[in-house]
């Protein structure tokens, strides 16, 4: 039986977007550092300017060890970057797209609430 709802076209350009395995799981890994919330404070508090790790401490009210811990996991996927002004280091952001991804989230959380309440 033939599904009259069925249009291999449409199937086979769908298809054709959809990234392989390697890349999936790439994607996914990249977005489940974006899963603990600290780290998400940490992100939000570089992007206004260069941090150290005391400075965030104070910022986002927690331990420095805590807070260099999540910078590992943020520098190790690329994320955040140090900066280097003789013996002190500050973190930054590793580039744009980061800002961009965080704002994306914003903007969907403030479109969803939005709708939810209409």
């Amino acid at each position: 039986m033939k599904d009259k709802f069925f249009n291999i076209e449409d199937s086979l350009e769908a298809q054709k977007k959809v990234p392989n395995d390697i890349i999936s799981c790439d994607i996914a890994d990249f977005f489940k550092v974006f899963g603990d919330s600290t780290r998400v404070k940490i992100l939000f508090a570089l992007f206004e300017k260069p941090l150290c790790v005391h400075d965030l401490a104070l910022i986002i009210k927690m331990d420095q060890s805590a807070i260099s811990h999540q910078l590992k996991t943020l520098k190790r996927n690329n994320l955040v970057k140090i900066k280097r002004d003789g013996k002190k280091s500050y973190y930054v952001i590793d580039d744009d797209h980061i800002a961009q991804i965080l704002e994306a989230g914003i903007n969907h959380l403030n479109h969803t609430k939005e709708a939810l309440d209409v």
